[in-house]
């Protein structure tokens, strides 16, 4: 018997949209159960926490015994240090004291030398001034030589022969330089400008010498033309320039070395700026050389 030929059905081709739903479904449970996790509620994982932590103790202890330890005794405070038992706070107490005894006391030497040069100081020719370095005695080289010269003149010998009355009772270290102005000199017991100013600073200490003062503690040192105060260009300024600086510093020397030389470096000279002492006057103009 013939078999009846049955007509083929129609492809489906929105089949995919069935595992397209199941997918979409899938992802929706995912999310649901993740958003789920997300929020735990603290206060029942703090009870379950606690809850486990008991039990966990209770097992431990039925098998140990369980030593506490002791607490650790809280640090001691660290004391408080006053004004008057702090060492730092004392050696600055110290070292101000100190500092304040030595200025009273370099002006008292600074005193002491203006009357020694009393006259010269009302003539213009001695100014004294005291910085932190010291005490700076600046004297015109016209009231202590001759023109030309290095041998003091018989005036200037009585001035600085009390001056070195007062120089032998103190212990500080005195530097004499010499100066002199920018001419040239040309003799043969002084061949330039520095022989000269080396030579009336060596004068002056030897007078110093003459009058007790230690030579351990002196130094003289000839500068010439080299650290002129005023310009050359006038006689006024060159008369200014022709000078003797007895420089009596504040530091003790070295007991342990008899140098007692000096750093002569440009940044370790003398403050000119500093505060001067009653009686500054300015120096004369000479024709001294």
């Amino acid at each position: 018997m013939r078999r009846k030929h049955r007509p083929e059905e129609p492809a489906n081709h929105e089949r995919w949209v069935v595992s397209y739903a199941d997918f979409i479904t899938l992802l929706l449970a995912v999310f649901a159960v993740m958003y789920a996790l997300s929020q735990v509620n603290e206060g029942k994982y703090r009870t379950l926490a606690g809850s486990l932590v008991s039990a966990i103790a209770k097992e431990r202890g039925r098998r140990d015994t369980v030593i506490a330890a002791p607490e650790p005794a809280p640090a001691p405070a660290p004391p408080v240090l006053t004004p008057s038992d702090d060492p730092a706070a004392k050696r600055a107490s110290r070292f101000g004291e100190a500092q304040l005894r030595q200025q009273e006391k370099m002006r008292g030497i600074a005193r002491d030398i203006m009357a020694a040069f009393a006259h010269l100081v009302k003539d213009g020719q001695v100014q004294v001034t005291q910085s932190e370095r010291g005490v700076r005695v600046e004297i015109n080289a016209s009231a202590l030589f001759p023109l030309g010269e290095a041998a003091l003149q018989e005036d200037s010998i009585k001035a600085l022969n009390a001056v070195g009355q007062v120089l032998k009772h103190v212990e500080h270290a005195i530097q004499v330089e010499g100066h002199t102005d920018n001419i040239p000199i040309i003799t043969p017991k002084f061949p330039s400008n520095w022989e000269l100013s080396a030579a009336r600073a060596s004068s002056v200490v030897r007078l110093l010498i003459d009058n007790e003062v230690q030579a351990t503690r002196l130094t003289a040192v000839g500068y010439g033309e080299n650290r002129p105060v005023e310009s050359n260009d006038t006689e006024e300024g060159r008369a200014r320039n022709r000078r003797v600086t007895v420089m009596i510093l504040a530091t003790l020397p070295d007991a342990s070395s008899p140098d007692t030389s000096l750093d002569t470096s440009p940044d370790k000279l003398p403050d000119t700026s500093s505060d001067v002492l009653p009686g500054r006057a300015q120096q004369s103009a000479g024709s001294d050389a």
